[in-house]
């Protein structure tokens, strides 16, 4: 595989094309990272050149998904690939369905529901209105949007800065949430009908002729049967 060396956003997009997917750090042996092709220095220096805001700005542009689609860590995920992860890693079942068949938390259901009713949506305000802004729901929350984006039903759309009363940037920004139809919609990026067994088998195939063996078969266990 090309030893990837980039310094900027566009330079980035072209290796997401290239390869398909890229996650923030290390998931997979003998494949890129945006932190290991990178260089450590650019990193939360408020810059151009910082990938760390390259990270939403990827979503925001539309020319890549991100989120915690596999592993519970965040990836980058290219245009033309979209389609096939999300059948691969997503459901063919509404998320009503899974939770009537008991497959998802009662939880998740109520934070999909407000992110689907909302369009979009930042932490803050999606905690609130969930019920669950106390401190010991935190992990209840942050593990229910682990289930929504593990199955794609919702991608990181964005960043909202937090603005005081005077308008000025006042403290931490905050993710903001869309469902993956909502932003695939918006974006323009192709709903495909294809088997989920087909999807696995052209994404393996696109694989093998850009990463190692040893890459692809990690690639085969996290894509499923």
């Amino acid at each position: 595989m090309k030893d990837y060396k980039i310094k900027t956003y566009e330079e980035a997009i072209q290796v997401i094309d290239e390869v398909g997917f890229l996650p923030l750090a290390p998931l997979v042996p003998d494949f890129p990272a945006l932190n290991t092709i990178t260089a450590p220095e650019s990193w939360h220096t408020d810059t151009e050149f910082d990938p760390w805001i390259w990270r939403t700005r990827f979503s925001v542009d539309g020319v890549a998904g991100y989120g915690k689609f596999m592993k519970k860590k965040s990836i980058l995920i290219s245009r033309d690939f979209l389609p096939y992860f999300k059948t691969v890693l997503g459901s063919y079942e509404t998320v009503e369905e899974r939770y009537q068949k008991g497959t998802l938390s009662r939880e998740a259901l109520s934070l999909y529901r407000i992110i689907n009713e909302e369009g979009l949506i930042d932490t803050r305000e999606l905690r609130t209105q969930a019920g669950l802004r106390d401190k010991e729901h935190k992990k209840v929350f942050d593990n229910a949007l682990l289930e929504l984006q593990g199955t794609m039903d919702i991608v990181i759309s964005g960043i909202k800065e937090k603005i005081n009363s005077e308008g000025d940037k006042n403290g931490w920004s905050s993710t903001a949430f869309e469902t993956y139809d909502s932003w695939a919609s918006r974006n323009k990026i192709e709903t495909i009908a294809i088997e989920k067994k087909k999807a696995r088998e052209y994404l393996l195939n696109h694989f093998q002729g850009v990463a190692s063996e040893n890459a692809v078969k990690r690639l085969e266990k996290i894509l499923g049967d």
